[in-house]
């Protein structure tokens, strides 16, 4: 506005309320808020530790010396060995596998509250009935939707977690994209990874071969996406009803 002033803000704020052109904001429980402060502490932990191990295969790969694949109870043992000989490199590999040791000890207790915390939630022990519902996926979902009754139908959950294609048309031009990414990036991530471990080590469901099915007519990053489009309908009817997952029988959505 070429005037801007705290009055004019007022009216224009009365008038997008009175003509309806806002969306409604869920205000999360205080609950939910300390799983996801949780939840973001372990993240934290664990993006810190992963940068450190590459910083360290970056470190030596300048000296001509690779880690390789290795496990990472292995890694620590694999750049000493690495390093050893050189008293630069060792000055320098010390301190920061040191600093992966506390942070690998951390992030171990740090999950094995996730864990328990998930045990403890009677909802998250009925989420994690399905395969590829590990405590991580079960209580971010949790977490993330909060009120399961915010949701008039199961089927809201898909775009409202931005796993719907978008879309942009205009007069003659009609344009589907690649998924919206609306919402919580956190959601979306757990529930393409819980996609992916279902795909790939998951044992066979019918939820499984439906997503087998998909990837041979439509290809495997599209079936990922529906799975996991699928996974969060069907992680909301089971907290709505009560029940638990039916690795025989596809439930009726509504």
């Amino acid at each position: 506005m070429p005037i801007k002033t705290d009055r004019r803000d007022a009216e224009g704020i009365a008038r997008l309320l009175h003509l309806g052109w806002f969306r409604p904001v869920h205000c999360k429980s205080a609950s939910a808020q300390e799983t996801r402060a949780v939840l973001g502490a372990r993240k934290a932990i664990q993006q810190n530790m992963i940068a450190l191990e590459i910083s360290l295969r970056g470190l030596l790969r300048n000296f001509g010396l690779k880690v390789g694949a290795i496990s990472r109870g292995r890694f620590e043992t694999r750049i000493r060995e690495l390093a050893d000989g050189n008293p630069m490199l060792e000055t320098a590999t010390t301190p920061m596998l040191r600093a992966r040791a506390t942070l690998r000890l951390e992030l171990a207790a740090l999950e094995k509250q996730v864990r328990q915390l998930a045990q403890d939630d009677p909802v998250c022990r009925r989420l994690m009935t399905m395969p590829g519902i590990g405590a991580v996926v079960a209580l971010t979902f949790r977490a993330a939707v909060d009120d399961p009754a915010r949701f008039r139908s199961s089927k809201r959950i898909g775009p409202w977690a931005g796993l719907t294609p978008s879309r942009n048309q205009s007069g003659e031009r009609d344009v589907s994209g690649g998924i919206t990414k609306a919402g919580d990036v956190n959601l979306r991530r757990a529930l393409c990874q819980a996609a992916t471990v279902m795909m790939n080590r998951g044992r066979s469901t019918w939820l499984r071969t439906w997503g087998a099915q998909l990837a041979q007519r439509r290809g495997r990053k599209v079936a990922m996406v529906a799975l996991a489009r699928r996974i969060a309908v069907i992680l909301h009817r089971i907290w709505v009803d009560g029940t638990v997952f039916e690795p025989d029988a596809a439930p009726k959505m509504a």
